[in-house]
């Protein structure tokens, strides 16, 4: 059993794959747009929808995240109601990744040691979503 992400853009999601497939040092994967979905006759697709992205996903440390772009004319709201947590046992690899996501976002906690993690950080990326960085967990 796995807990999946989902994450919603807001048409930038080919620029967010791409950006999180080179921090995680992942292969880009294959992305469906909306043009490549079978038509319906009772909905007629915008044209400004055909490129954005329906859906992709990528695998992190074992985890699935799974993107798409918000479709034209439907709410968006900036993913403040999600937090990603990267957890593993190397505080170098918290480090790194810590690093690179932070580039063009904002840092909510610098990394630093805390009562339950030898290494934990909080960040929002440059696309609105927010992170946790835990190294060296024990048993939490």
């Amino acid at each position: 059993m796995s807990v999946d992400v989902y994450l919603n853009f807001n048409g930038n999601t080919r620029e967010a794959v791409e950006f999180y497939a080179e921090v995680f040092g992942l292969e880009v994967p294959k992305m469906m747009t909306f043009g490549e979905i079978p038509p319906n006759p009772e909905y007629a697709l915008p044209e400004a929808a055909k490129d954005m992205i329906m859906h992709t996903r990528l695998t992190i440390s074992g985890s699935n995240v799974m993107f798409s772009d918000v479709f034209p004319g439907m709410p968006f709201v900036v993913g403040n109601n999600i937090t990603l947590a990267y957890v593993t046992e190397s505080e170098e690899e918290i480090r790194s990744v810590f690093d690179r996501l932070k580039e063009g976002g904002s840092v909510n906690m610098e990394l630093q040691e805390t009562f339950w993690s030898k290494c934990y950080g909080m960040l929002t990326d440059r696309f609105g979503v927010q992170w946790q960085f835990n190294a060296g967990m024990g048993g939490w």
